[in-house]
């Protein structure tokens, strides 16, 4: 895969994950459709069910933990899970072991759910006018 042995990538998408959260950090959204980056929401002029992820992430950076949330509940989920893969991966190419294939077979039906639980929250945020726009 482009020639790049597997601990070095994981070094570069590790340092790649702290860039992008130092950038949000610095980044200040205003939120509104003319600035967004979601393609669905500039289409329809209503947040799809991410729509608040890169808000929040960039809360985050900066430390302000309630708007994170407010602008998306599943902010920390997605962080924990990525950090925890990233770890998961590091610690597995520091044993030598292969990816286990329990874990690939889980993959599918893991982000199904994820999907699942963002088009419920995201109806429900519809529903109830909560949506961060």
């Amino acid at each position: 895969m482009l020639g790049i042995r597997p601990p070095v990538l994981w070094v570069l998408s590790g340092l790649a994950g702290l860039a992008a959260f130092v950038v949000l950090g610095f980044w200040h959204p205003t939120g509104g459709v003319d600035s967004s980056i979601c393609l669905f929401r500039r289409a329809t002029d209503i947040p799809c069910p991410g729509c608040g992820l890169t808000r929040a992430f960039a809360a985050l950076a900066k430390g302000h933990f309630g708007e994170a949330f407010a602008f998306h509940p599943f902010v920390y989920l997605i962080a924990l899970e990525a950090l925890a893969a990233w770890l998961v991966w590091g610690r597995l190419l520091l044993s030598g072991r292969p990816w286990p294939e329990r874990w690939s077979r889980r993959a599918g039906p893991i982000a199904l759910g994820h999907v699942a639980a963002l088009v419920a929250l995201w109806l429900g945020r519809l529903a109830t006018g909560t949506l961060p726009w």
